[in-house]
């Protein structure tokens, strides 16, 4: 089923505000802050104004994903009666996390499958403009709206950021070809498109992992249950080889992990501290945060540091060195979202951030299965992406997954709740 733009007019001011929080996660940073701010505090209002009301909404308060959320948000905040860090370091790292609410207020101010494929389109619009943006820039066109970009082809992000994000647009556009929200042949180019974007323009390394999950689930989904199992080894291995051979520059970036990971080892292994730059290369970077990290949490395992409080554990385990590692102040991160949580919130921060990715995978069990499909593999590119970046506490990245998986979940709820009301 084809629908077109002409059906969703005239358009209410709820479902201007969706559309225009689906729009601005592929366009600059300065956008996404607004659309973020007014898509919490309206929604709070349209939620304070329904309970005045006497109105409630059971998919939102009864679902896992918002159940979650909550909790780990009043975790944080909590977590001020201990933080390590001076209030205001403090309440800016609250508010980073805090943008975890931007989900179920989605959840809330789509009312209708109709309203989430409003989204739906602005979000599909912008990633395009974006990706068609990029390969612009690799054909040398210049572009009067590319004024500083971070990173070859990079449009208003980061390589890094860019070939994550095309890598999630991918999933959520090849799997919703069959929910009628646009064609077959739209989600076939665009999605191979984003993903070569990903994989063979952008330097992103994390892209890299995140584009494999993406195509291993698909074609582990595409292929009958008894060789499921054998596709989840061999499509990921088929993949980086491909990779590794297929480009020297691939070649190249690979291998510095390799390298950045022998010089920690030899590091760790010999102690001699003064002689190592983990600078000097990004993954030996990486791995000296989580081993200080891993260290920080052992220090207080049970409730952590105190949100914000990061990087003031980890300078003090690193010594002499610390400014000159982890730089001036408090603003640092460990590059993994679930280290991050667990130094600010101790061990069980870390499961809490777990356990609000399950919530959401288990509510997505109840969608239909294109929208299931989709919501399962978006978050699949979170739980990898987090590994290497602490994605969701970075502002733009984690802006755009709170809104994509906000607009999957809420046209998924909604569709079964359409679903529901058409059987009685």
């Amino acid at each position: 089923m084809n629908i077109s733009l002409r059906s969703f007019t005239p358009w209410n001011a709820r479902q201007i505000l969706v559309f225009f929080a689906a729009a601005s996660v592929g366009l600059p940073i300065a956008w996404i802050s607004i659309a973020k701010i007014l898509v919490i505090l309206v929604g709070l209002g349209y939620l304070t104004a329904n309970l005045i009301a006497g109105k409630t909404d059971i998919t939102l308060f009864g679902s896992n994903t918002t159940k979650a959320i909550v909790l780990a948000v009043v975790a944080f905040f909590v977590s001020l009666l201990w933080t390590q860090v001076s209030m205001d370091i403090a309440l800016l790292a609250t508010v980073k996390h805090a943008k975890l609410l931007v989900i179920p207020m989605l959840i809330l101010l789509i009312r209708t499958r109709k309203d989430a494929q409003i989204g739906l389109y602005a979000f599909a619009a912008t990633q395009t403009f974006v990706l068609l943006s990029s390969f612009l820039l690799a054909a040398n066109i210049p572009l009067p709206w590319v004024t500083d970009p971070i990173g070859k082809f990079v449009v208003f992000s980061t390589y890094l950021d860019q070939s994550i994000m095309m890598s999630a647009t991918a999933a959520v556009l090849w799997h919703l070809r069959d929910e009628g929200i646009w064609p077959f042949w739209f989600a076939a180019l665009a999605s191979s498109a984003a993903l070569v974007d990903a994989v063979f323009l952008l330097d992103g390394r994390t892209g890299y992992a995140v584009a494999i999950a993406i195509v291993t689930l698909t074609v582990v989904w595409a292929l009958p249950k008894r060789l499921r199992l054998a596709a989840v080894v061999l499509t990921p291995t088929l993949a980086l080889l491909i990779l590794f051979v297929s480009s020297n520059h691939i070649k190249s970036r690979l291998s510095e992990i390799l390298q950045g990971g022998a010089e920690f080892s030899q590091h760790v292994q010999s102690k001699e501290s003064s002689d190592w730059q983990p600078a000097s290369s990004s993954s030996g970077w990486r791995l000296n945060a989580w081993h200080r990290s891993v260290q920080s949490m052992q220090e207080r395992p049970w409730y952590g540091h105190g949100v914000g409080s990061w990087a003031v554990a980890v300078k003090r385990i690193e010594g002499a060195k610390a400014e000159e590692v982890f730089g001036v102040g408090n603003a640092s991160n460990p590059h993994q979202e679930y280290l991050l949580w667990g130094v600010e919130l101790g061990i069980l921060g870390s499961i809490l951030y777990i356990a609000i990715l399950l919530a959401m995978a288990r509510d997505a069990r109840s969608f239909k299965l294109a929208t299931q499909k989709a919501v399962w593999s978006v978050l699949a590119a979170l739980a990898v992406a987090s590994l290497f970046n602490s994605v969701l506490y970075d502002d733009l990245i984690g802006d755009f997954f709170c809104v994509t998986l906000g607009l999957l979940m809420a046209l998924g709820f909604r569709e079964a709740q359409e679903q529901e009301k058409a059987m009685k």
